[in-house]
């Protein structure tokens, strides 16, 4: 059993029946060793290496045929092919802004044709960054000269640095939000259950507002208030008839005097108004007589004819 890389940093275990020499990206090689299942019980645990049917089982059976591919097991370990080169430089602490061109590109196509060894389906994006080292490369390997009016020729692995650096970046910073706590990995949320039978609890009420809601609500009573025109029926004849009845006791009564009994009545001012057109008639008719003594005098009415 050995352990390989696969595809975007795919770890590929591998189970045969029979020892398969594999290379690794990195030239180093995990062997796993098993040991062979005893009869009795290891330190006091159960030596049955599976169970058949609900039976354990000790031994493996003399014709079990186990294939080369038996056991795969992917662990995804790269995220992309800047990833990977990432890896291999950090691996091996080169100089970000000076990479040793050849040794990352022949440690990467290694890796490229490793995991093709393995028949794993290989991402576009992989082979394409592997054609660009290879083309950085053999840029690199070339004399360059600098064209007229250029200070200095311009350094081919500048792109790929410059994508490596701000990967690298982002690739931290997404490491420090990951460290962040999260709901529902790190904390839980609180949840309260209330009791559908509380009560509610209502808001006091200031005597103030209160006081200023009952003022709003009169002065809007009254913007729509109707004003009612009631119709009295006063007589002029009747108020006549108390003009007479009152001047036939007394020879003379002064004019304030007169109106005395109909303010007193608290009919208001439609009586009074009645009142003294009752007494504008009977002048008018002769009835009565209206004198003044003299100019500012008080004003007197008597009778205009002496009962029998």
């Amino acid at each position: 059993m050995s352990i390989t890389r696969g595809p975007k940093g795919i770890k590929t275990v591998t189970e045969e029946s029979g020892p398969m020499p594999t290379e690794s990206m990195d030239s180093q090689q995990l062997p796993l060793s098993s040991a062979a299942p005893s009869n009795g019980p290891a330190n006091g645990l159960d030596s049955s290496i599976a169970k058949l049917y609900g039976e354990p089982l000790a031994d493996l059976p003399k014709d079990l045929y186990i294939p080369p591919d038996a056991l795969e097991v992917i662990l995804e370990a790269f995220e992309g092919p800047l990833d990977l080169l990432l890896y291999l430089i950090r691996r091996q602490n080169f100089n970000i802004l000076d990479i040793p061109m050849s040794e990352v590109t022949q440690q990467y196509l290694r890796y490229i044709d490793e995991v093709r060894a393995h028949n794993l389906e290989l991402a576009a994006e992989y082979l394409l960054m592997a054609a660009m080292l290879i083309e950085i490369k053999s840029r690199m390997l070339l004399p360059v000269r600098a064209q007229p009016g250029e200070e200095e020729v311009e350094d081919p692995r500048a792109e790929l640095v410059r994508r490596l650096v701000e990967y690298e970046r982002m690739k931290l910073a997404a490491a420090r939000i990951d460290e962040m706590p999260q709901v529902g990995r790190d904390v839980a949320v609180a949840q309260v259950v209330l009791e559908q039978s509380m009560t509610a609890r209502l808001p006091s009420v200031n005597p103030v507002d209160l006081q200023a809601a009952w003022r709003d609500l009169l002065r809007r009573a009254k913007l729509v208030t109707h004003h009612t025109v009631s119709r009295e029926t006063l007589s002029v004849r009747e108020h006549m008839s108390k003009i007479l009845k009152q001047l036939q006791a007394a020879q003379f009564v002064e004019f304030s005097e007169l109106f005395a009994e109909a303010i007193q009545s608290g009919g208001g001012v439609p009586v009074i108004v009645v009142h003294f057109l009752a007494l504008l008639e009977l002048a008018r008719e002769g009835l009565v007589e209206i004198t003044q003594a003299a100019p500012f005098a008080p004003i007197y009415i008597r009778l205009g004819y002496q009962p029998q």
